[in-house]
């Protein structure tokens, strides 16, 4: 979104860009807005951003499926904008967490009753028209958050795919071959090969297929695919930010953006668009942060973890940042117990929400601590992988006021360290000490197929999109 903010503003000279603008721009209708909804956020602001796999306006040519599809929603996040208009946070929303979907409006005017226990992007269909219900899922995650969203905003396959050729393809690295089978699980076939292994720069139809697919990378999960596409999204915003901003270079890309936008009244046309631009401007890339609501499993579903996914709304709601910055460490403080138990301790993480890191080179270790934790209560906001992948030993990383519940992660994992840093919340980084307890049928470097690989498997891990 910053991205793409910067993208507008570098047209807002051109009147004739300005015009072209405006035109593209689609809105949505604000009737549907709940008239119960929370207060300003205190100094900041709020974006909801959906990505929607609706099949309309030549969609399904990119996505599969009729164009008279159901309209879908297949990601979210919010951005919440800080007051200084120099940091920015974007929280992803699993598409699969339970929650209570509000009452929203249906197309013949007509009001849905409360729906509770429903999957997050089913609010995204409530109505079943082609185009989807973006004022429903904003209600949802006013009523989910406690807080206001400010702006809205819908983006849609193509313009999606069009924006990433307009910057010349975005770089990733693509842990295994990809076929249309791990695309579509229900084909009978593998089909032809549609991401080769490896480094390479994405773009188009390649680069939607990269952000969608779910089986065929990582663990099948949406939480898996959430950290790819926060790592893409990152990758996007530098290539805007670094495409040469000539006229040239500027029109196909003002065109890609806006083409696949619909958004709320508020940024309706182009000096609208423009002046919430203007407004975020000095946010970099290195200020912007990508997390995922904290979560745990719920059978074959996600929910949000609580009180931790309180604390974190609450924080944004006061304008307050979750992590602060992590200027050294103490060193490290103490050792678990050594070798491995017998049977894996009870503990209990309730409250306690910790991020996993593969510090080795065994595949899908960092997978298999958070199954671990997540079976004891913990809450796991996400996983992935470190640059340097030759650590021995466990480190479990904490803020200082987090040291009991640091104590309980340890339990977990024998031989870990323990080290207080600066900063919040508590973090995993497992050693090959770690590889050898939890995984003691497959030594290191076995590899995986692709039903198990994990999101944290990529080969070339030094990629950096900072």
């Amino acid at each position: 979104m910053t991205g793409f903010s910067l993208l507008i503003l570098s047209t807002a000279g051109s009147g004739w860009i300005y015009l072209t603008l405006t035109g593209n721009i689609g809105t949505f209708d604000g009737a549907g807005l709940s008239s119960n909804r929370p207060g300003a956020t205190g100094g900041g602001e709020n974006v909801l951003v959906i990505g929607s796999d609706g099949r309309v306006n030549g969609n399904n040519a990119l996505g599969g499926g009729s164009k008279d599809d159901i309209g879908r929603s297949d990601t979210a996040f919010l951005l919440h904008v800080y007051a200084d208009r120099r940091h920015a946070l974007a929280v992803s929303i699993p598409r699969d967490a339970l929650v209570t979907i509000p009452p929203c409006r249906l197309p013949d005017g007509s009001w849905t009753q409360a729906r509770a226990n429903a999957m997050f992007n089913a609010a995204y269909s409530v109505g079943q028209t082609v185009r989807g219900n973006p004022a429903c899922t904003q209600n949802t995650v006013e009523q989910l958050t406690g807080l206001r969203v400010d702006h809205t905003v819908v983006v849609d396959f193509k313009g999606f795919a069009q924006m990433t050729e307009a910057v010349g393809g975005v770089p990733v690295c693509v842990p295994q071959d990809i076929y249309q089978k791990d695309l579509s699980p229900g084909r009978a076939t593998r089909g032809r090969l549609l991401l080769r292994k490896g480094e390479q720069a994405l773009s188009g139809k390649q680069a939607l297929d990269y952000v969608r697919i779910r089986h065929g990378i990582g663990d099948g999960s949406d939480i898996g695919r959430i950290k790819r596409q926060q790592a893409f999204v990152a990758g996007l915003i530098k290539k805007v930010k670094g495409v040469g901003l000539t006229p040239a270079n500027l029109l196909p890309l003002a065109k890609a953006a806006t083409k696949s936008l619909t958004v709320d009244s508020g940024l309706g046309t182009a000096d609208k668009l423009i002046s919430f631009a203007m407004s975020l401007k000095n946010i970099d890339l290195h200020n912007t942060k990508f997390v995922t609501a904290p979560w745990r499993y719920h059978r074959d579903r996600v929910t949000l973890a609580h009180p931790d996914a309180d604390e974190l709304w609450a924080a944004l709601k006061a304008d307050r940042p979750i992590d602060a910055e992590k200027t050294g460490s103490a060193g490290p403080e103490r050792r678990a117990p050594t070798g491995p138990p017998s049977t894996e301790p009870t503990v209990s993480g309730r409250g306690i929400t910790v991020a996993v890191y593969n510090a080795t080179t065994t595949s899908g270790l960092a997978s298999t601590a958070a199954r671990t934790l997540t079976r004891n209560g913990f809450a796991v906001s996400g996983t992935g992988t470190v640059a340097r992948r030759d650590q021995t030993t466990t480190v479990i990383q904490y803020a200082s006021p987090l040291r009991h519940q640091a104590g309980q992660v340890a339990r977990l994992f024998p031989g870990a360290q323990l080290q207080p840093l600066n900063g919040r919340g508590i973090t995993v980084v497992v050693g090959q000490s770690y590889a050898a307890s939890a995984l003691p049928a497959a030594p290191p470097h076995t590899p995986v197929t692709s039903s198990t690989r994990s999101a944290d498997d990529a080969p070339c891990s030094n990629l950096s999109y900072g």
